[in-house]
């Protein structure tokens, strides 16, 4: 029988994919979403293409064991280096990317100056060049990798001091070079917007791709058949695993996401890139409510 609503796999090295998962919640209530957290091997800005590569196929296989319909590749390094192997090996599973918001950033910049921040492993990989190349070619586009970032906002520090410095220390250059629109290129750094909006000012474009996944996310599941406009329908399960300390991803959840409750979390470890689940589960209550 099928099931009455569709599940969604969602993934990413860390805590980023979290701004990615708060848009799917918006855009698919309904949806019963499995994410995980690779924390053993975050950060992926600085793992080789195949390690990375290696990465996915093992967290794929693992969704789909789950019954997923769709999976949400949310990490930018993630997606560049390792997107078209899953699509060609994990046929039909439809997979949904996520990559810089170069394209509309373009459109909007007013001076022709764009910053990015996104990780070294996503700047130097070939799909990257693409999109600046096909989208942008009559526009500076300025970049920064904002080494320790990802470590900071893993580490629950998203307002901090070392925060405000690495941001400052990526943003000033691009202003002073009249830098008008910033894209997040790491699914991390929606979490330090706010710091970045006072960097930056009431003015500049902050382009942040998230919503633009989800969005993408329902297209795909409605072409597959699955009704997910029904905005009254019962709330979807949130399922959430993580190679790392269950307990931290748990507190990570209920800080950025504002969840009323910590959601129960299982741990995963890798075993010849296979996942497998631990007797490890931290806040076991319902995670079925929640930001």
């Amino acid at each position: 029988m099928r099931a009455t609503s569709p599940v969604v796999g969602v993934f990413d090295s860390g805590v980023g994919g979290l701004s990615v998962l708060r848009a799917l919640r918006a855009q698919l209530p309904a949806a019963h979403l499995h994410y995980v957290a690779d924390q053993a091997h975050v950060p992926y800005g600085r793992r080789r293409r195949d390690e990375i590569v290696a990465y996915a196929r093992g967290i794929a296989r693992f969704l789909r064991q789950r019954g997923v319909h769709l999976i949400v590749v949310a990490c930018n390094t993630a997606t560049a280096a390792a997107i078209d192997v899953l699509r060609a090996e994990f046929a039909p599973l439809p997979f949904v990317g996520i990559e810089p918001a170069v394209k509309p950033a373009a459109r909007l910049t007013r001076r022709g100056v764009v910053g990015v921040l996104a990780t070294q492993a996503t700047f130097r990989l070939p799909r990257y060049a693409s999109l600046v190349q096909r989208f942008a070619p009559h526009v500076q586009v300025l970049e920064d990798p904002c080494p320790g970032l990802v470590e900071r906002i893993e580490a629950g520090e998203v307002d901090g001091p070392q925060v405000r410095a690495i941001l400052r220390r990526a943003v000033q250059p691009m202003l002073q070079a009249g830098a008008d629109t910033f894209v997040l290129g790491c699914t991390h750094y929606p979490f330090v917007a706010p710091v970045l909006r006072a960097l930056v000012g009431p003015d500049a474009h902050i382009l942040d791709p998230a919503p633009a996944v989800a969005r993408q996310a329902a297209r795909v599941l409605a072409s597959l058949g699955w009704g997910v406009g029904n905005r009254s329908a019962r709330a979807g399960e949130v399922h959430f695993y993580t190679t790392g300390d269950p307990a931290r991803l748990a507190a990570a959840v209920t800080r950025l996401l504002q969840w009323p409750t910590p959601p129960a979390v299982t741990g995963l470890r890798w075993q010849a890139d296979e996942l497998h689940p631990t007797p490890i589960v931290a806040a076991a209550v319902s995670s079925r409510v929640g930001g």
